[in-house]
C-alpha cells in the first residue's frame, strides 16, 4: 500500500526548512549496560465472555503466524479485527528534542523503529479512533532530519525517482505490515535519550496513516536488521526476563537490558543463530534436535526442526507473539501424543469449536498435571517449558486449551517459513539473551 501522497508532499513542505539526515554517529563511550522497565501491555481488557476471548487470541495469532510465516508474498489476512488483549511489552523511549515519551513494543519479530507521527494521523478499519493514538510530533523537535530518497540510509523502493535515487529529492517513504495491518508514512533521522546515553542520527519511521491495526502503540523492532533499535544502539546483546501475564490488564514489569560487553553470561545455556535464509532476513532462526514431551521423544522429521536454504522449517523465537505456532504436520504429532498423556481429563468439543483452539480439557475440581514441553537445540542447550506455560486457562469455566496456533486445515505438507515459532508466553520465567556479537541465543530458567 503507497503512502497518501497529499500527506507526504505536506509533511516535506512542512519540514523543508530541515537539512536532510546523513549516516549515524559513531557512539561513543557508551555505558556497560542500559536497563529499561519491560511492560505487559493490553489494548483491552478482555472480554467477560470466555469464549469470545479465546476466539479473539485465536484470531491474532492466526494473523502473526500468517505474517510471520508468508511476509510480504501473500496479501493481508482477511479475519476478524478485534480489540484484544495483546499479550505484547513495551518500553518507554523519549524520541527527539526535547524527548517526547512514547510506548514501544518489543518485538524481535519486526526490523525497524516507528512510531505514529504528527495530528493528521489516520488509521483506516482500525480497532481504535485515531484520537486515541499517542504520537510522536516533529514540529515540536529541534533535532529532526528528514530522510530522502538519495541518502544510503534509505532503502526503500522511491517510485518517483525513476530508478535514479542518486540525485532524487524525494522523502524516503515508510512502509510495514504487521499481521491483518499495515503502516505508511516516511522516515526520520532524529535523537533517541535513554537516561545514560543519548544517540544521534536515530533512524524512525514516521507512520501517517495505519490499515487495520489493533494497537495504538508504537513499535520497537528488535530483528536482525541495521536499522532495528539494539542494531542501531550497536549494543552486543540484549536479554530480557519475563514475568507470567495472564491477560487481565496487571502491569508486571519485568527489565530489558542492553549490554555492550562481549563473552558468556553466568549460567546460560547458548544455542547458535542460523544464516537467514533470503525470504526471511530479520528472523532469529533456531535448530531443534528432537522436541519431547513429559519423557517421550516425539517422531518429528528433521526437516521440520531445522531450517532448510529458502527458509522452511526451524525454530522462530518472537517475543512479539503470545502463544507461537506450528505446522499443521508438527502441530498433529505434539497434539496426538499430547491426548495420550492426558487421557484422564475430558476434552470438550464444544469449547474448542468455539474457541478455535485444540485440545481443551476439563479441569473443573480435578489436579491438574500437564507435561512439559521440551526443546533440545543444538549445542546442546534444553529449554523446559512447564505445562503452565503452554496451556491457556479459563478459570470461570474450569477449562484449559493449548493455543498454540497452526495451519493444519491446508492441504500443503510443507508450509514457507519457520515451522515452529516459540511466543512470549512459553518463555517466561526464562532469562532469555539475544547475543548479537557472537550470532546464538542464550537462557536459563529463572523466576522472574
Amino acid at each position: 500500500m503507497a503512502p497518501s501522497t497529499s500527506l507526504l508532499l505536506s509533511f516535506f513542505i512542512l519540514f523543508s526548512p530541515l537539512f536532510s539526515a546523513s549516516s549515524s554517529e559513531e557512539i561513543e563511550n557508551p555505558p556497560l549496560t542500559i536497563t529499561l522497565p519491560l511492560t505487559p501491555t493490553f489494548t483491552s481488557k478482555p472480554s467477560m465472555d470466555p469464549m469470545l476471548f479465546l476466539q479473539e487470541l485465536a484470531s491474532e495469532s492466526k494473523s502473526r503466524a500468517h505474517l510471520l510465516k508468508y511476509g510480504k508474498t501473500s496479501p493481508l489476512v482477511k479475519s476478524p479485527l478485534y480489540p484484544i488483549v495483546y499479550g505484547g511489552h513495551t518500553i518507554s523511549l523519549g524520541l527527539g528534542t526535547p524527548p517526547q515519551k512514547l510506548s514501544y513494543l518489543v518485538d524481535t519479530g519486526s526490523h525497524v523503529v516507528w512510531a505514529p507521527c504528527t495530528t493528521h494521523y489516520r488509521c483506516i478499519n482500525c480497532s481504535f479512533s485515531a484520537k486515541e493514538v499517542p504520537f510522536f510530533k516533529p514540529q515540536l523537535s529541534t533535532s529532526l532530519k528528514t530522510l530522502n530518497c538519495k541518502n544510503p540510509r534509505c532503502t526503500s523502493e522511491c517510485p518517483r525517482c525513476k530508478g535514479n535515487p542518486k540525485n532524487c529529492p524525494q522523502i524516503c517513504p515508510f512502509h510495514v505490515q504487521y499481521g491483518t495491518g499495515a503502516e505508511d508514512g516516511y522516515y526520520l533521522s532524529e535523537d533517541l535519550h535513554f537516561p545514560e546515553k543519548t544517540f544521534y542520527n536515530f533512524l524512525v519511521g514516521c507512520a501517517t496513516i495505519g490499515f487495520r491495526e489493533i494497537s495504538t502503540f508504537a513499535m520497537g523492532g528488535f530483528g536482525r536488521s541495521m536499522f532495528s533499535l539494539p542494531v542501531q544502539m550497536g549494543v552486543k546483546k540484549f536479554a530480557y526476563c519475563l514475568k507470567s501475564h495472564y491477560f487481565d490488564g496487571t502491569r508486571n514489569s519485568s527489565n530489558l537490558i542492553f549490554d555492550y560487553r562481549d563473552g558468556d553470561t553466568e549460567g546460560l545455556s547458548y544455542t547458535p543463530f542460523l544464516k537467514n535464509p533470503p525470504d526471511y532476513p530479520i528472523y532469529y532462526y533456531l535448530v531443534v534436535k528432537n522436541l519431547m514431551l513429559g519423557n517421550k521423544i516425539l517422531p518429528i522429521s528433521s526437516k521440520y526442526l531445522a531450517p532448510g536454504s529458502n527458509g522452511s522449517g526451524g525454530l522462530m523465537i518472537d517475543s512479539g507473539f503470545a502463544y507461537g505456532y506450528m505446522a499443521g504436520p508438527v502441530f498433529k504429532i505434539v497434539t496426538n501424543e499430547l491426548k495420550k498423556q492426558m487421557y484422564k481429563y475430558k476434552r470438550s468439543r464444544e469449547v474448542e469449536e468455539l474457541s478455535g483452539f485444540t485440545p481443551c480439557y476439563n479441569f473443573t475440581g480435578r489436579k491438574i498435571e500437564i507435561p512439559d514441553l521440551i526443546y533440545h537445540f543444538t549445542g546442546g542447550a534444553t529449554m523446559v517449558v512447564p505445562g503452565n506455560r503452554y496451556f491457556r486457562f479459563i478459570p470461570q469455566i474450569g477449562f484449559g486449551c493449548f493455543p498454540v496456533t497452526t495451519d493444519a486445515a491446508k492441504t500443503l505438507e510443507f508450509t514457507p517459513g519457520p515451522s515452529i515459532i516459540l511466543g512470549n508466553y512459553m518463555q517466561v520465567n526464562h532469562y532469555i539473551e539475544y547475543d548479537l556479537k557472537n550470532d546464538r541465543l542464550g537462557f536459563r530458567q529463572q523466576t522472574c
